[in-house]
């Protein structure tokens, strides 16, 4: 009995190893031997963290994968390394709060997405101050507001969860 449980471990444990002989950490780089990608493989599937980068060697973006697909908060900068957007991914799909920012790295506006589509409401800003609002059901805009104080006339900020 004890050496069938040994064999069972040893062969688990053969096994576990084995798996992690599949993961392997990946760079290409662009013609110009600047990196272009770097980031975890596991059996030639993207997986945990990445980084890729513009042709000129600056950050292009960063965040997870899971199963080759995007997952959990990415952040997006120019070739000028401002950050331009960022935000959270669920199954490869844009979802909830996401940033968005001018050549400046100034926040412009601030939308909920559901499946990558405009999905609740859409925050204007101006000076980093929200300016106006829009409402979006399954990327159809349903309704504007042009002062965020009528936006708040007819909603909650709860609303804005």
């Amino acid at each position: 009995m004890v050496f069938k449980v040994s064999i069972i471990a040893i062969l688990c444990l053969f096994l576990n190893l084995k798996e992690k002989d599949d993961t392997r950490y990946h760079k290409a780089f662009y013609e110009n031997g600047k990196i272009k990608e770097e980031g975890w493989l596991r059996k030639n599937i993207k997986t945990g963290y990445w980084k890729f980068y513009h042709e000129n060697g600056t950050l292009s973006e960063q965040g997870h994968y899971k199963n080759n697909k995007r997952e959990n908060y990415w952040y997006f900068y120019s070739k000028n390394n401002v950050r331009l957007r960022e935000g959270k991914y669920e199954n490869g799909q844009m979802i909830n709060w996401w940033l968005f920012y001018d050549k400046k790295g100034v926040i412009t506006h601030k939308c909920q997405l559901k499946d990558g589509k405009k999905n609740g409401y859409c925050l204007k800003y101006k000076n980093e101050k929200i300016t106006a609002a829009v409402q979006y059901i399954n990327g159809k805009r349903i309704k504007e507001w042009t002062t965020f104080s009528s936006f708040k006339k007819e909603n909650k900020l709860s609303d804005l969860h």
